[in-house]
């Protein structure tokens, strides 16, 4: 099994407390690196549709 390369969000710059995104066999986990234990696990279709609906809300 491969290791897990977690990669920090663009917007988080240099803060403490950011948000993580991994690949991992079609899904994408993600967490906040101030609670790395805490995973959250969705396929990228779904993560995308959040998104668009997040910006639609702004």
């Amino acid at each position: 099994m491969s290791e897990i390369r977690w990669q920090k969000s663009s917007f988080s710059t240099d803060a403490v407390e950011c948000v993580e995104l991994a690949d991992c066999v079609g899904h994408v986990l993600i967490r906040e690196s101030d609670t790395p234990g805490t995973v959250i696990r969705t396929t990228p279709h779904r993560l995308r549709a959040l998104l668009a609906s997040v910006k639609a809300d702004a």
